[in-house]
């Protein structure tokens, strides 16, 4: 149920992804009608949160039955949510996300940031950093409604605030205003503790940190797909914050080599943190550019990058990308020429991915956006110009089939694998549709593709 506008955009970029979605290709499959008001439908499910947290069991260290006992006794202590097991998914737990609620807004007021915001709707606290506006007399302990800015032009410190918000529940302070706005020192912490959030999610903060990871659905899926296997050499290109390159190492039974690369040095200390957490040996990180992590053909043994070609059984390339299919996302304020910036960076690294790659091995593609210029029109060009790629089927196979429009035939669309929300968006409270599936489909957007080098 639609309670928030539809995402804001650009409008050089709705226009721009709405040539993408009544494309020619797809107006011929589904008609004018139907294309259009999947398109709407994509608008608008964007900005609110998918009906499921998905919940990454560390499988690794405990069964999944075991961790979800645990889990059922840490949340209890606050309030209960039903645990479910995904039937597809061995390591996946599902908890259902409750809302739109009846909360009252109170006349109290504080305004966070959109990326601050989202994180509320999907079950966080309000953390110190995020706040931008609250009343000049706050104190700890104030009753406040939370309120998400927009478009980005509340102002840090601000008592008030007029321009575009919505509403994403009520909660208690646990600063005063003179400590959340410390001019002496930066504050850390939750600012607002949510008592009433909009929709009604677990706060995973500090739960079971070695047993669990939240990730999206889609994105426990594409370790899946990749199917590591004990002993294996894996490369995971752009690997920050680490969810995906610590799913590998548990598959593998933490038993092979996972090269995890980021070229942001911040970013590669999260990624050992995450591997401490949850007990992961194997993964050893680098800072390195992936674009150039190919070494010319050496003799000696090469322990971290560039390496020479042929030297990775599986790769991950989860590319940099638009972003344009995370949810929620209220708004976003990027240009046109910042939203198709990308596909010539995604073209570099599977340059580099492919000479990576053993013969016979395996390269799975990712992206967390919608357009077709970075998921299947990708897959069409690294066809043409690797021949010896081929698409391989998918499991597990949960997503749709990918999108006409970028010249690929049915059989090689129904071997990529998109997750598609808009797909079902409306039928969310007239279907009686099994959890697992509501959750299949309620997803973020996201693409999948699985090569093998012959």
């Amino acid at each position: 149920m639609s309670v928030f506008p539809s995402i804001s955009l650009q409008p050089e970029v709705t226009e721009y992804l709405q040539r993408v979605f009544l494309n020619t290709e797809v107006l011929a499959a589904v008609g004018r009608q139907e294309a259009g008001d999947r398109f709407h439908r994509l608008l608008a499910c964007l900005s609110h949160p998918p009906s499921y947290t998905c919940v990454r069991a560390n499988t690794h260290v405990a069964s999944v039955e075991e961790i979800r006992r645990k889990l059922g006794e840490e949340l209890r202590k606050g309030v209960a949510h039903q645990i479910l097991l995904h039937p597809r998914i061995p390591d996946v737990l599902l908890l259902p996300v409750h809302g739109p609620r009846p909360v009252k807004q109170l006349s109290s007021e504080v305004v966070v940031g959109a990326q601050c915001g989202s994180a509320v709707l999907r079950g966080a606290h309000v953390f110190a950093p995020g706040i931008l506006s609250c009343p000049k007399n706050m104190k700890a302990g104030d009753v406040v409604s939370v309120f998400s800015d927009l478009e980005g032009k509340c102002t840090r410190g601000a008592t008030s605030f007029q321009g575009k918000t919505v509403f994403v529940g009520n909660g208690v302070a646990d600063l005063d205003r003179s400590s959340i706005f410390n001019k002496e020192q930066t504050v850390k912490g939750v600012g607002v503790r949510m008592l009433e959030p909009l929709y009604q999610s677990p706060s995973f903060d500090g739960v079971l940190p070695g047993l669990t990871f939240l990730q999206n659905l889609p994105s426990v899926v594409v370790g899946h797909v990749l199917g590591p296997r004990p002993g294996e050499r894996i490369l995971d290109m752009c690997a920050a914050p680490g969810g995906k390159t610590c799913h590998i190492a548990a598959l593998m039974g933490d038993q092979g080599e996972v090269v995890a690369l980021d070229k942001i040095k911040n970013k590669i200390h999260r990624i050992s943190q995450n591997a401490q957490m949850l007990h992961l040996r194997s993964i050893k990180a680098y800072c390195f550019n992936s674009s150039q992590a190919v070494r010319p053909g050496t003799d000696s043994p090469v322990f971290g990058p560039p390496f020479p070609p042929e030297s990775f059984d599986r790769v991950l390339l989860d590319a940099p990308c638009s972003g344009l299919g995370q949810r929620p996302h209220m708004a976003c304020t990027w240009s046109l020429k910042e939203i198709c910036s990308y596909q010539p960076l995604q073209r570099k690294l599977f340059h580099a991915a492919v000479q990576l790659l053993k013969k016979g091995g395996v390269l799975v593609y990712s992206t967390c956006t919608v357009t077709l210029a970075e998921n299947e029109e990708q897959v069409a060009w690294a066809l043409s110009t690797f021949p010896c790629l081929t698409l391989q089927p998918q499991e597990p196979h949960i997503g749709g089939e990918g999108m006409p429009g970028a010249g690929l035939p049915l059989e090689q669309l129904r071997l990529l694998q998109r997750f598609s929300p808009e797909l079902t968006w409306d039928q969310a409270e007239t279907t009686e549709a099994p959890p697992c599936c509501r959750a299949d489909e309620d997803t973020i957007g996201f693409f999948i593709a699985k090569f093998q080098k012959k």
